[in-house]
């Protein structure tokens, strides 16, 4: 039996050895590389906490003493050691395990947090609930792959260190990625600390001498800490945590299970808030994760567990390579272009135009307030950011789209991508949220293309509009085949017009697809479709009204939520309009949809054509059928 099938829980660490820990830490690897090879997902960032995650539960008592992962896709590995290695091979597919932390999983996940920089105001409440409790326990929040960027860890760090009893480890894994090289003035002040050799000849001496002190009292702490503060403020003047007055243990090589479980021992016994710094390297034990200089296998698909080939073949240019190819086309012809993302160079396809334009690229680490607020102090200088993250992640800065570049009227254009159901990642990124902050911002214009030819149009129509914010959304994957309009009316593509239309269908970006089959389908049962895409979907354009108002039925479909959607204000201004059609919005229903495939979810939601062209033929023939009731 391997030292991996004896692990049902963390107490089963607690009789290895170390030469026998450093063994399960290999079988903890090859696990890993073996099962998200096939799976896909995050593998890079679990393959460098193994030691760190047995450490932390060999030194803790979870899940009497809660372990926060700040951001939760490193917790695969702490998955394993709770109880759930067996269910590796079913991750991120339907029903399977999820790929972040799951309370339905198990007692030991206490936070489904997903995205980053929140994990230590989780962490700091619940070290305070249970400290009013009375209830002795130890809450553990462990930050890395970037988390540390994020304003909210800060807000988060401000009341920790006024709070000198609270019980409550921080551990910083520090492996200078987020999905890439971390950037800024907080990740070069740790890399200070990390490459100093200075520090680190010192720091070897203090740390042979804790390691010979079996339990280590709060003077005697107070004392090396205070000498390795000293130590840093001379080789390290821009250091962190001093200055905030944390106890602070560190830098520790965080692939050496005895030093981790040491350092957190000692933090744990101080009885306050205590920050480890521990570093670990992204991708560790694969080596095609580890000169993988992109991201080092932050997340991936499919892929060959020995050369880490992907092990698709796919062909069809997603939608990200279309806007990284416009982007920089419009960089080209448009010096007063910039580019702004929070940590997703790569991942948003902006890395092309930062090759070419440095020194108009602006990445501002894992900070989506500061992103978009800075953006707005771009265009107040005369030049129009593009601001490029996923859907997602926009919610976190809706207050700065609202009042400071939508009040103050500045034109910054915002491009999300996945946009709608992404799939495997479940509820906290599927990107079904946006739709229905868009329409809430007074003058925001909103275009969803359906394809290549309308994503580049879209983002040249945004950047011409300099007083009022602009969005693009589109969805993960490929782009289709070009959808070509039949006739176009007043800034709206026609995309089916039936003879004697009964039906108006309105669709926008992916979902136009859906509706062209929809008009096939009505068609086929006798009753004339009309299919229009917007192609600005907001604001709501006054000749979709006029066109509403001469058919029986209106259905819109979108891949955003039905509340608040995009749907739901085309009703609201017929309304308005006093045009008395009945419309049926097809979205996605308001709740927290768990992880499968795109397709799986889509079909859950009933955006299928099979379901919308059910509805109409049902709605249709029960006006027809009953005079009393018609449609209008």
């Amino acid at each position: 039996m391997s030292f991996l099938d004896r692990i049902r829980g963390p107490q089963d660490l607690r009789d290895l050895d170390g030469r026998e820990l450093e063994r399960l830490a290999e079988e903890i690897r090859g696990t890993l590389i073996h099962a998200v090879s096939r799976t896909g997902g995050h593998l890079g960032p679990n393959l460098g906490v193994v030691e760190l995650t047995i450490a932390l539960h060999r030194v803790f008592d979870s899940p009497n003493d809660p372990i926060v992962f700040d951001v939760g896709h490193q917790a695969y590995v702490h998955k394993m050691l709770t109880g759930r290695t067996g269910d590796l091979p079913t991750l991120r597919q339907r029903g399977g395990m999820a790929g972040y932390p799951s309370r339905a999983e198990s007692p030991h996940d206490w936070v489904e947090n997903s995205h980053a920089s929140a994990g230590l105001s989780w962490a700091e409440g619940m070290a305070k609930g249970f400290r009013l409790r009375g209830e002795d326990r130890t809450v553990v929040a462990v930050v890395g792959d970037g988390a540390l960027t994020g304003g909210m860890a800060w807000e988060a760090m401000n009341n920790i260190s006024a709070d000198p009893d609270l019980p409550l480890i921080i551990v910083a894994n520090d492996n200078g990625r987020s999905y890439t090289p971390t950037v800024g003035g907080i990740a070069q002040a740790l890399g200070a600390v990390r490459t100093d050799r200075r520090y680190e000849d010192v720091l070897d001496l203090v740390r042979r001498s804790i390691s010979g002190t079996p339990w280590i009292g709060r003077t005697a702490y107070e004392w090396l800490h205070g000498m390795k503060a000293g130590l840093k403020d001379v080789l390290a003047p821009q250091g962190l945590f001093a200055d905030l007055d944390m106890k602070y243990v560190g830098p520790i090589d965080g692939h050496d299970i005895g030093a981790v479980e040491q350092a957190l021992q000692q933090a744990k016994g101080f009885g306050g808030p205590v920050i480890v710094h521990v570093r670990t390297q992204k991708g560790r034990g694969f080596k095609a994760a580890e000169d993988h200089v992109e991201d080092q296998f932050h997340s991936i698909g499919q892929i060959d567990a020995v050369t880490g080939a992907p092990l698709s073949s796919k062909t069809t240019q997603s939608w990200t390579s279309v806007f990284a190819d416009a982007m920089l086309d419009l960089g080209r012809r448009r010096a007063d272009v910039v580019a702004v993302t929070a940590a997703m160079l790569y991942p948003t396809g902006l890395h092309r135009f930062a090759d070419e334009f440095p020194e108009r690229t602006f990445d501002v680490g894992i900070a989506e307030q500061h992103a978009v607020t800075s953006a707005a102090g771009l265009a107040s200088a005369g030049l129009h950011p593009v601001v490029a993250i996923y859907s997602t992640f926009l919610n976190r800065a809706f207050d700065q789209l609202l009042m400071d570049v939508a009040l103050h009227r500045q034109g910054v254009t915002f491009v999300l991508d996945r946009a709608g159901i992404t799939g495997p990642d479940g509820p906290s990124h599927h990107g079904m949220w946006d739709t229905s902050i868009a329409g809430l911002v007074p003058g925001l214009s909103l275009w969803a293309p359906r394809d290549a030819v309308r994503l580049t149009g879209a983002l040249e129509a945004a950047a011409e509009i300099a007083d009022a914010p602009t969005m693009i959304r589109f969805p993960r994957g490929g782009v289709p085949e070009e959808l070509p309009a039949v006739e176009q009316h007043e800034g709206m593509d026609v995309l089916v017009r039936g003879a004697d239309a009964r039906v108006l269908v309105v669709a926008y970006g992916p979902m136009c697809r859906v509706a062209t089959e929809v008009a096939s389908r009505l068609t086929d049962q006798g009753i004339g479709t009309t299919v229009i895409d917007p192609v600005r979907a907001l604001p709501v354009n006054r000749a979709l009204i006029t066109e509403a108002a001469r058919h029986d039925l209106v259905i819109s479909i979108e891949d955003g939520g039905e509340v608040g959607g995009l749907g739901s204000r085309l009703a609201q201004e017929l309304r308005r309009a006093g045009v008395t059609v009945p419309l049926r919005e097809f979205g996605i229903p308001q709740q927290f949809h768990d992880h499968a495939s795109r397709d799986e979810l889509l079909e859950d939601c009933g955006l299928n054509p099979q379901e919308i062209a059910r509805y109409a033929v049902e709605a249709i023939s029960s006006s027809d059928s009953d005079p009393v009731a018609p449609l209008r």
